[in-house]
């Protein structure tokens, strides 16, 4: 039975009557987080009318431009808007015309505790990306905003609901942001907000650890899914002949991307037939590139670069395993993905993972940074057939279990719907304690 992120007293089920809601995001819609995409078209489908707004503009190459990202580039609203001289003249209304606005949002600021002149500076830069923001939110007659991730672009848009006293809401994703607490304000950003949705319960563990106990009430399980019809077995793939391995993740240092590079060497030099596809791009790829050269992989690696999203399906549908060694994750959807194909999956044991796959079970996990265990884990799947079936008939289950993309974004739906409207009164604005104040209590 699904678990409920809404309270009983859910007066108004999803798909009843229209609701509005403001997303903001750091960057949309971005190659590597598709699922945004998703999650937003099927909340219209159950009701809603949202307008997006994105801090920064996207970076596509033309080929990654499918109608569906041309269409939502030109629905956003972005705070950069890259043109600088009608930005100014945007500032100075509003400093003028809102200067209890204006007001706040400095109070908020200097009520942040930040003490390094590079800090300050940014946050100064944030206020005026929440004052534009902000007017963008009154000028649309919003009266909520959600934004997603904790780092920078969660610190706009809480000092959006500060100046503007507009009420707020964070889905929380990690890790990047749990590694600098103070300097995310991520206690802050959790007291002020109105609810906060968790991918995970890792991601909840996380934020529960670094919050007060009056404010866990406030944190809410809510999965990420995919489309298991989109997304369905190849009946056609077969592991006779060279076997194909792939990964999909960005090229950063995160994704463990040379660990299973190594790990292919020794597959390799073992007799194995396998050729390694990885779907990303990022800072990395020259030494990626450097390994692959110098160990003369070039025939058993293939770096695809960012791919869109049907593009990356196709490849998925033709690969025998993915592999995802990652040193640090949220909840990774491309595994999600490869399950929902039944692609047998190989990760690691951290974050959110162990929570989509039961070793053994669903897919096999491996302790991160072991490249020994990782070539000992690929190896049974390459050695049996049976077993990798086995678990991608167990992996495509669980994702139709727990994280189906249509039974998750309803219970999202639902939990938006009931907790909007209890902060749905004009917010109060309370002044941010500062870290020193902070630092007491938790003593």
């Amino acid at each position: 039975m699904k678990r409920s992120a809404v309270d009983s007293d859910a007066s108004e089920p999803a798909g009843q009557g229209v609701s509005r809601l403001a997303y903001l995001l750091s960057s949309y819609p971005a190659i590597s987080h598709t699922f945004f995409l998703n999650e937003i078209a099927t909340l219209k489908k159950y009701g809603f009318v949202i307008d997006v707004a994105s801090i920064n503009r996207p970076r596509y190459e033309p080929h990654q431009l499918t109608d569906t990202v041309v269409d939502s580039i030109a629905t956003t609203f972005y705070v950069k808007d890259g043109k600088p001289f009608s930005t100014c003249l945007l500032l100075l209304a509003i400093i003028l015309t809102r200067p209890l606005v204006v007001s706040r949002g400095l109070r908020a600021v200097l009520q942040l505790g930040v003490r390094e002149p590079r800090a300050a500076l940014y946050s100064l830069f944030y206020l005026a990306e929440a004052l534009i923001l902000g007017d963008w939110l009154r000028r649309r007659g919003h009266t909520h905003l959600h934004i997603h991730f904790g780092g920078p672009v969660s610190t706009v848009g809480m000092l959006t609901s500060l100046a503007w006293q507009v009420p707020y809401s964070i889905t929380f994703h990690g890790p990047e942001e749990f590694y600098e607490v103070e300097k995310s304000h991520l206690r802050q950003k959790i007291e002020h907000a109105s609810f906060v949705l968790c991918i995970s319960d890792h991601c909840r563990s996380q934020l529960m650890k670094i919050s007060a106990p009056e404010h866990w009430n406030k944190l809410h399980l809510v999965r990420l899914g995919v489309d298991a019809h989109l997304f369905k077995p190849n009946p056609k793939r077969s592991v006779d002949g060279e076997v194909e391995i792939i990964c999909v993740g960005r090229l950063v240092a995160d994704k463990g991307h040379l660990v299973l590079l190594r790990a292919l060497l020794r597959l390799v030099s073992s007799g194995f037939k396998v050729h390694l596809r990885i779907i990303g791009e990022g800072g990395e790829r020259c030494r990626l590139e450097s390994f692959i050269r110098d160990n003369r992989l070039d025939n058993s690696v293939t770096l695809e670069g960012a791919l869109n999203h049907e593009t990356t399906r196709r490849l998925l549908a033709q690969a025998d395993i993915f592999a995802l060694a990652s040193f640090a994750e949220g909840l990774p959807v491309s595994l999600m993905e490869a399950m929902a194909m039944e692609i047998p999956c190989v990760s690691t044991y951290i974050a959110g993972i162990p929570e989509l796959i039961r070793p053994e079970i669903d897919g096999l996990l491996v302790p991160a940074s072991s490249e020994e265990s990782l070539v000992e884990a690929l190896t049974r799947l390459l050695r049996d057939a049976e077993l990798m079936r086995s678990l991608g008939r167990s992996g495509r289950q669980r994702v139709l279990e727990l994280y189906s993309l249509d039974d998750n974004v309803r219970l999202l739906a639902d939990t938006f719907r009931v907790h909007i409207a209890k902060h749905r009164s004009p917010r109060r604005v309370v002044a941010l304690p500062s870290y020193a104040s902070r630092a007491e209590v938790n003593q």
